[in-house]
C-alpha cells in the first residue's frame, strides 16, 4: 500500500475527505479479516492499515484504518465497524478532537558521488536516520506526518530511490483522556 503519492486529499467540491479510524477489538484470530471483509464487501477501500496489540492484560488491539469517502460515507463505515462483535470502540481522529498522526517509512537510496552526498544531506534536512549503509546505498528510517515522508520520497527519486516500505498511519488523540 506505499506510494510516492500518499492519502492525497480529493477535491473538496466533491466532499470526498481521507479519515483515519481508531477501532478497539479483542485481540482474537479471524478480528482483522472480519474488519477488512466490512471493507471489501462494501466497496469501501483502505488506504492505510495498522493494528498491533495494545492493552495485553485485556487482549485488546487497535486497529487503525485510513479510509476515504463524504462525511455520509464515513458514518455509514463506522457504524457498520461498530456492529461488529469483537469491536468494542470505533472513533473517526478526525472529528474527535485534536489528535497526532504519525508514519514511520524505510527507504532505500543506491548512490555515490555527489548524489550520496545529496541524499545524506536531504536525510539531515528531514531528520531521516541512516540506519544500514553500504558503499554504494542506505537505509534511511523517517517518521513523522505522511505528506513529509511523501516529500522525502520524492526527492529522493532522482537520487536513486529503490525501494520503500511504510508502516501506515497510527493515530492517537492528544489530551489527558483515553479514547
Amino acid at each position: 500500500m506505499s506510494s510516492t503519492s500518499h492519502y492525497p486529499a480529493a477535491p473538496a467540491a466533491q466532499g470526498i475527505e481521507s479519515h483515519p479510524l481508531s477501532v478497539i477489538v479483542d485481540n482474537e484470530p479471524g478480528v482483522l479479516a472480519r474488519v477488512i471483509g466490512l471493507f471489501s464487501g462494501r466497496g469501501y477501500n483502505i488506504d492505510s492499515l495498522t493494528v498491533s496489540e495494545t492493552e495485553h492484560e485485556k487482549h485488546l488491539s487497535r486497529i487503525t484504518i485510513v479510509t476515504r469517502g463524504t462525511p455520509m460515507v464515513i458514518e455509514q463505515i463506522k457504524n457498520q465497524l461498530e456492529r461488529l462483535v469483537p469491536i468494542h470502540r470505533v472513533v473517526d481522529m478526525t472529528v474527535a478532537g485534536p489528535s497526532i498522526q504519525r508514519e514511520l517509512a524505510m527507504i532505500k537510496v543506491r548512490g555515490t558521488g555527489e548524489p550520496r552526498v545529496e541524499a545524506l544531506r536531504l536525510a539531515d534536512a528531514f531528520r531521516a536516520r541512516v540506519i544500514d549503509a553500504g558503499t554504494e546505498s542506505f537505509v534511511f528510517e523517517i517518521t513523522g506526518a505522511s505528506d513529509k515522508i511523501d516529500s522525502f520520497i520524492n526527492l529522493m527519486l532522482p537520487l536513486g530511490l529503490v525501494e520503500v516500505s511504510r508502516t501506515g498511519i497510527v493515530a492517537i488523540a492528544r489530551g489527558p483522556e483515553a479514547m
